[in-house]
C-alpha cells in the first residue's frame, strides 16, 4: 500500500494517522504458515522538525504447531514498530533497518509492515513463552506435570554411588 505524504513533507508538525490490512499467509516460518489471518497495523507518520517518523502496532494472530510440546496452538501477537522515512536517497544509511526510503511523495508501508513482521517473529514458534516441551525419554508433556522418569545418572559417579549403599 503506497501511502501519499505530501501533506506531511514541508510541514514540521504535521501528523498522518493510518491503518492498513495486509495477507502475510504466504510466508513460512519454520515449515508452517502461522499468519492465516489478515495482520492489522495502526500507526502514524510524524514530520518533526522535518524528520518524517512512522510509529505502528502490527497485530495479528499465530495458527501453528508449538516447537517444544508438538501442539497446535492460536496466539495472539502484537509488534511495535518504529521507523525513519528517508526522502533523500543519498542519505539513507543503508545499513539501518529501521530507515526506509521516500519515492518520490510515498511511502510503501507493506514493506514496513513486512520487515517488521519478520523481525518480529520468534526464531521457533512457541504455544506459550514459558513452554516445558516434552520428556526426552517418555514423550510426556512436562506442561501437565513433571513424567516418571529416573534422572539419568552419570557413569562416573557410580563408585561413589557404591560407597554410600555400604
Amino acid at each position: 500500500m503506497l501511502l501519499q505524504l505530501t501533506k506531511l513533507i514541508g510541514h514540521p508538525g504535521a501528523v498522518l494517522p493510518f491503518t492498513m490490512e495486509s495477507d502475510f499467509s504466504d510466508m513460512e516460518f519454520g515449515g508452517s504458515y502461522p499468519a492465516t489471518r489478515p495482520v492489522q497495523t495502526v500507526g502514524e507518520i510524524r514530520n518533526t522538525a522535518g524528520v518524517l517518523t512512522l510509529t505502528a502496532t502490527v497485530t495479528t494472530t499465530l495458527h501453528g504447531t508449538c516447537a517444544r510440546c508438538a501442539k497446535p496452538f492460536e496466539r495472539e501477537l502484537t509488534i511495535p514498530v518504529s521507523a525513519v522515512l528517508e526522502t533523500d536517497a543519498d542519505s539513507a544509511a543503508p545499513d539501518d533497518l529501521w530507515t526506509f526510503t521516500v519515492s518520490g511523495d510515498a511511502v510503501d508501508l507493506e514493506e514496513i509492515v513486512r520487515t517488521a513482521f519478520v523481525l518480529g517473529m520468534d526464531s521457533k514458534l512457541l504455544c506459550r513463552e514459558d513452554c516445558k516441551g516434552l520428556c526426552f525419554r517418555c514423550g510426556a508433556d512436562l506442561n501437565l506435570g513433571a513424567c516418571a522418569c529416573k534422572p539419568e545418572t552419570d557413569s562416573r559417579f557410580d563408585v561413589l554411588k557404591k560407597l554410600l549403599e555400604k
